[in-house]
C-alpha cells in the first residue's frame, strides 16, 4: 500500500534542533556564555545551517567547531530527516577563565 502526502518541517524547528545539538557538542559552556544560536534555511530536502557559539579561552577552537559541525549534521539528519551538506560555525566570543563581574560583559577582540 502506497503512502500519499508530504511532510514539511519549518525552518524554526530545524533551528531549534541545531541549537540544541550545538549545545550538546560543546558539553560545558563557559560561565556567562550565551547559548549557541542557529540560523537555518531548509531547501529541497536539505538544511543549510549557521551556528554561533561562545567558547572558553584557551581551547582547541578547531576541534570544538568540528564537534559542533558533526553533532549538528547528525542530529538534523536523525531528527528531521534532512541532509546537511555544510554547517558553518561562527565563534562569536571567547571567555577567559579570569573574566569576572562587569569585565566579563565586554567583547573580546
Amino acid at each position: 500500500m502506497a503512502e500519499r502526502g508530504s511532510t514539511e518541517i519549518n525552518d524554526r524547528v530545524v533551528t531549534r534542533i541545531a541549537s540544541y545539538a550545538a549545545r550538546e557538542a560543546l558539553d560545558t559552556a563557559p560561565r556567562g556564555a550565551a547559548a549557541p544560536n542557529a540560523q537555518v534555511r531548509v531547501h529541497h530536502g536539505g538544511a543549510h545551517v549557521r551556528v554561533g557559539v561562545e567558547l572558553p579561552y584557551p581551547c582547541d577552537i578547531g576541534a570544538r567547531c568540528g564537534a559542533v559541525r558533526r553533532q549538528v549534521a547528525a542530529r538534523v539528519k536523525a531528527l528531521a530527516g534532512l541532509e546537511v551538506p555544510e554547517v558553518q560555525v561562527r565563534v562569536e566570543r571567547l571567555h577567559s577563565h579570569s573574566e569576572t563581574g562587569s569585565a566579563a560583559l565586554g567583547r573580546v577582540r
